[in-house]
């Protein structure tokens, strides 16, 4: 039997002249090998320990990429004895191939938790920046409403928080209405299901305001609810969001974006829904004070038609009657007196015009013995006879006297041919 040749592996590999499995494998790991040592930053998810060496992964803080590591049990000896799962950490570690199972792993070298100096300057820079884009103005926060109707509640399942949430508002307003919807409240997956909850709770017409609830914790449990993705969601919610994460002492970032925040959970559910007790005493008071303000002003009007009615002018009205039917009386009189000498005086004057009537009538020059010479024929008939020539001989005359009338007949004109000839 005879050996086969060697594989020509100076080349690229090809069909007609294919690596082995080995000589790939080797020239990876040889690839690997030259990436060194790097310092990386994520948050455990898996941690278990078997034969004194740990075997655990990775995962990044910010995108869904994990990796797997290994310590072995000479290194474990030198990191925090209290690492575990859900901490977050930096790591030396080194990628390693392994030839004959065909498996790449990281080999930690050294591992220790995320220093608080680094996360509080991460924070503060993430906090500027949210900051200048206006994210943190008191004038973009929203009014919470005075009796909201649906209450949103995004907390942990069966926690502390919403049973402290839950309770004390039923308490203050027995009918009030809650939706809850539970979320990681620390670990890789906080952001990510506060986020989904904010937006869901968002989206529900029935709902008036939202409640961020946790109860205390350190400071790297609470990084979930800094956020920048939360941030952004409370940000862009319509519903007013109410921060109650942790103590007094504690802020996180939702705090600064949030339209209330409320130093505690319970604090929270007081600031949300009112005591129906202590709005039925206000309710009571202003009762009162309507009541009282009411009787003030009707008691006051009370005395003021008293006021007026004891006047004298109200008090005995048949003074009006009396003093009026004087004065009418006096007006009458005078009245009467007016008229019955404005009456004499036209009657004078009547008298007087009609003699001087009487004097210009034609009666009176009748009565002094003249008389009225009339044509009773001819062409002139009726006309008053002024000349002897309106009579020629045979005119029949009519001659009106003081008393009476003539006929007469003319004879014609005399030879005297004065006026007072033909008289």
């Amino acid at each position: 039997m005879t050996d086969s040749p060697a594989p020509d592996v100076s080349g690229p590999p090809t069909a007609e002249n294919p690596w082995p499995v080995g000589e790939l494998a080797q020239k990876v790991r040889a690839y690997i090998d030259r990436l060194g040592t790097a310092w990386v930053e994520g948050e455990i998810t898996q941690w278990g320990v078997s034969g004194g060496n740990v075997y655990g992964k990775l995962k990044d803080l910010a995108v869904d990429a994990t990796i797997g590591f290994t310590i072995w049990s000479s290194v474990k000896a030198r990191i925090p004895a209290d690492l575990k799962q859900g901490d977050r950490v930096i790591a030396l570690i080194k990628p390693n191939y392994w030839v004959k199972g065909g498996s790449l792993t990281m080999q930690v070298y050294e591992m220790r938790h995320v220093g608080l100096g680094d996360l509080l300057e991460r924070l503060e820079r993430l906090k500027a920046q949210l900051a200048a884009e206006g994210l943190f103005d008191a004038g973009r926060k929203k009014p919470l409403p005075f009796l909201p109707s649906g209450v949103g509640l995004i907390t942990g399942k069966d926690s502390d928080a919403e049973k402290d949430v839950l309770r004390n508002a039923q308490l203050r307003w027995p009918s009030v209405r809650f939706r809850v919807v539970h979320a990681a409240v620390q670990g890789d997956r906080t952001a990510r299901e506060v986020v989904n909850a904010i937006e869901l709770l968002d989206a529900d017409p029935e709902i008036d305001v939202i409640i961020v609830a946790r109860g205390g914790g350190d400071f790297q449990n609470l990084l979930g609810f800094s956020d920048e993705s939360v941030i952004r969601a409370a940000a862009a919610a319509t519903t007013p969001i109410v921060s109650a994460i942790g103590h007094e002492a504690d802020q996180p970032l939702l705090d600064f974006v949030a339209d209330l925040r409320a130093s505690t959970p319970t604090d929270a559910a007081k600031r949300v829904v009112p005591d129906v007790t202590e709005e039925r005493h206000r309710v009571d008071q202003a009762r009162l004070r309507i009541r009282g303000r009411v009787s003030s002003i009707v008691a006051m009007e009370i005395d003021r038609i008293a006021q007026v009615r004891s006047r004298p002018a109200l008090a005995n009205a048949g003074w009006i009657i009396d003093h009026r039917s004087e004065d009418l009386t006096r007006y009458v009189a005078r009245g009467e007196e007016l008229v019955t000498r404005v009456i004499e005086r036209e009657r004078n004057q009547v008298r007087e015009l009609a003699g001087h009537l009487r004097a210009l009538s034609p009666q009176r020059t009748l009565d002094r013995g003249y008389a009225i010479v009339q044509a009773a024929s001819g062409g002139g008939a009726g006309h008053i006879v002024r000349s002897a020539t309106d009579a020629p001989a045979d005119t029949r005359l009519t001659i009106t006297v003081a008393e009476g009338a003539l006929d007469a007949v003319s004879s014609g004109a005399h030879g005297d041919d004065s006026p007072r000839g033909n008289r």
